[in-house]
Order: structure tokens, then sequence, then C-alpha cells
């Protein structure tokens, strides 16, 4: 058996084909099938990406009408699951995504991928990205002493995802800025949770298992669980004189600055510069004084880490666009979680229709293996 040694990370490691999405993190590029996502994110919706993400073309006007008709029911908790979601949000993990993880987990069904159709997979699918945004919200008001809100069929995901969470319905400039958020923020390559899900759904496993296998890596900090983060590092900055010197004692102190780097973009990451433009177009003194923080820190990482190209990444200015459009804090990376939901699916979906198990292998570098000795303590056990 021929053994190859891959870099640490599967870094540049390429594992299978896709044709859902690539990143060129040399260009600063994404895209969606064949479609730039950043030019979807400011021209169109997060539902005509979902569309292009099921059916793997965009819609036509009609198409788009029925796909909200088929969806909008669909955010609706049945009765079983508004009910768990209760005792999950009353007595779960304090994580909202684990608490997703949770009631998702009583989703999962005994038919594998494999021996389901193809239309059965596109209607869980459907099922699991519309009702993520209402387990999610009602998880949140729950646990603030609040009723949970039903979607409204006449709203669109980023509507009545700002509905069901504050209680009102957005105004215009909020909705566009959290449904471009939720476009830019569906797929982005082979990451460690869209890989998660592949892995098991390669088992021949069904998707909402798999589906929660993936929220598991997302949790993660060094994954989807930054957006807060990178926005209390901003609290701690005073002023825009006190940035600098916050910014080097983090460097030398070999502690990571949230929001900025990225482990494929060695230029702007384009989700950065779209979400920057979408905050200045809401404006504040929050904004501001990010865009002035991010060259004080993209200037002190230069100087300090020359040999790395680290620019801000998605989670620096979501942060931001998330606070200005009313979204409290604990529910940011719950946010990113709702789009991603797109895209883990479409990416189980084709993972689904390779019968080949994903199982690499690893090198062991412990003991050499030795023979049992019993000892007098083992003697007659």
């Amino acid at each position: 058996m021929t053994v190859l040694d891959a870099p640490r990370g599967l870094h540049n490691v390429v594992v299978t084909t896709t044709s859902i999405g690539d990143v060129r993190g040399d260009e600063g590029f994404y895209h969606y099938r064949q479609y730039s996502a950043i030019d979807i994110a400011l021209h169109l919706t997060f539902e005509d990406a979902w569309f292009l993400m099921v059916e793997g073309r965009l819609p036509s006007d009609s198409e788009r009408a029925e796909f909200l008709r088929t969806v909008a029911p669909l955010r609706v908790l049945p009765t079983d699951v508004a009910a768990a979601v209760k005792t999950v949000a009353l007595s779960g993990p304090e994580q909202p995504l684990f608490a997703l993880r949770t009631v998702l987990s009583g989703m999962a069904g005994a038919v594998p991928l494999y021996e389901s159709s193809e239309s059965d997979k596109r209607t869980t699918s459907l099922r699991l990205c519309a009702m993520t945004p209402t387990i999610l919200a009602a998880v949140h008001r729950i646990r603030t002493g609040q009723n949970p809100i039903e979607p409204r069929d006449d709203l669109t995901t980023a509507q009545n995802w700002l509905f069901m969470i504050t209680g009102q319905v957005p105004e215009n400039d909020h909705a566009r800025a959290i449904d471009r958020y939720l476009t830019a923020t569906i797929d982005h390559g082979f990451n460690a949770s869209t890989f998660t899900a592949r892995v098991v759904a390669s088992t021949g496993s069904d998707i909402a298992s798999a589906v929660c296998a993936a929220i598991g890596a997302f949790a993660g900090p060094l994954h989807g669980g930054a957006p807060d983060r990178a926005l209390d590092g901003l609290d701690e900055i005073a002023d825009i004189d006190s940035a600098d010197a916050w910014a080097r004692a983090k460097i030398t102190a070999g502690e990571r600055i949230m929001g900025f780097g990225h482990p494929v973009y060695r230029t702007d990451d384009p989700r950065s510069v779209m979400l920057r433009d979408t905050a200045q177009e809401l404006g504040g003194d929050l904004i501001d004084k990010a865009v002035q923080v991010e060259k004080v820190i993209a200037a002190a990482l230069a100087d300090l880490k020359p040999d790395r190209k680290l620019y801000a990444n998605v989670e620096y200015y979501a942060g931001v666009v998330m606070e200005l459009c009313g979204i409290p804090r604990s529910m940011f990376t719950p946010t990113f979680a709702c789009s991603r939901m797109v895209g883990w699916c479409a990416n189980i979906v084709e993972q689904s229709h390779d019968s080949k198990i994903i199982r690499p292998i690893a090198r062991y570098d412990g003991p050499a293996p030795s023979a049992v000795v019993r000892t007098s303590a083992t003697q007659g056990t």
C-alpha cells in the first residue's frame, strides 16, 4: 500500500471535486457555482443564492416566487419540534449552536443518504435550512424571558431573522445589510465544518446527522465562533490613539487578534470589503472607529509579522454590521449558521453521490508496540 504524507491541516490538499463553488485566495475572489458570490450578495438576494445551491442555476422571477412559497411554511416549527426547542432552551447547553444541534439531532432520520431519493434529499435540506433561523431565534427569546415569534410568510429570510429576534419588522436598510451578510456566507470552500459534514455524509448517514457534526466544528472560535470576539476586541480599544499599543501588545504576547487573518486569503477578504462598505452605508460612530482601527492593526501586523499577509477577515465587519442592525452579540455566530446551513446541505447532497467513504490514515508516533507483561497487581484478576 502506498502511503502519502499530507501537510499539517491538509493544507492545499485536494480531496474531491465540487461544482458548488470555489475560493481563490490569492485573487481575493470566491464564487457560488459560476457566479461571483459578492455580485450575488450585492445585486440579488439570499433566496436567489439558496435556489442556486439547490438547483444549480439562478431562478427566473416565477421560480423565485414559487421557491418562496415552498420554503415559507417550512419555517414554522411543528408542535413536537417547538416543544423540544423550549425544553432545550430552558435546560440545555448555553451556546445557541449547541442548542440547535440538540434539537436537530432529534430530527435525524433512519434512512441513509444512499437510500434516499433526490426528491427526499431536497425536501429534507429545505426543511433544515428553513427551520434553523426559527429554532435559533426561539432559543434566544425563551432564554431572555420572551415568547418566541412565529415567522411571517410575507417576509424574506433576512427580514424574518431580524423580526423573530427583535419583535420588530426591520427597516429596509437593516434587512438589506443582513441579507447581504447571509448571502455572502452561505459557502466558502472546504472549510472545517463543510469538510466535517462531507465526511459524515460519505458514511451514508442522514442529512441531519451530517449537519449536527458540521455545527460542532463551526462553533469553534477559530471557525464560525469569532464575530462577537472580533467586536469585543474593538471594544477594548478606548480610542484610535490607543489602538497601536493595544495591537502590538497582543501580537508580541503571541495572542490572536480576532477578525484578522485567514487560512486561504493572502489579500483582502472580499466578504470583509463588502461588509465594510455595507456598514458605512448604515453609518455611525462604530463603523467610523472600526475603519480607523482596521488600518492601525493591519499596519502593526505588517510591521511585526512581515512574513505573513494578514488582513481583516469576514468576522471583523460582520460583527459591526450585526451590531448596527440590532442583533445581540450572543446571536452573531448563530446568524452565520443560518446562512451556512444552506452550504452544508448542498455539500452533503453532493457528497451523497459519491459512494467512496472518506477514510484517511494517521502516522503513529507513540511508543513502539511491546508485549503485555502481567504484574503482581494483576495476578488473579
